[in-house]
């Protein structure tokens, strides 16, 4: 399956009724992702995708590896990681796509969030 294409999705407390998280790993974010996990170097890390309280505008997204799944957590499986989000997260984050780019005028992760309506200045939070 290509990393652009939505993955599959599980929740860790088995429901029935699967809710699909909708984020999506671009192939440039997906083979940096994977490539960061691999110089890490421990077992089981997956990338958390979050949002939280915070920043300017209201709502702030957190990136970051973890090998915990909590209870509610949602874990989608790219080809050869996860990507994990919690269950407060999920209606932020339906439909976004998260990309990587690493150019002379950008670097790093970016999300496209068609849920956000605004955002601050710096480009740090949403709401």
């Amino acid at each position: 399956m290509s990393a652009t294409q939505q993955a599959d999705t599980t929740q860790s407390n088995d429901a029935k009724d699967e809710t699909k998280v909708g984020v999506v790993l671009t192939e440039a974010a997906a083979a940096k992702v994977k490539a960061l996990i691999e110089q890490e170097g421990e077992e089981g890390l997956r990338l958390r995708v979050e949002v939280s309280p915070g920043g300017c505008s209201g709502l702030r997204y957190g990136l970051y590896f973890d090998t915990d799944v909590r209870d509610g957590d949602t874990v989608q499986d790219y080809e050869g990681f996860g990507v994990i989000v919690d269950k407060m997260s999920i209606p932020y984050l339906i439909g976004a796509s998260i990309d990587f780019a690493d150019r002379i005028d950008a670097q790093g992760f970016t999300i496209d969030n068609p849920n956000a309506q605004g955002s601050c200045a710096c480009g740090d939070s949403f709401h």
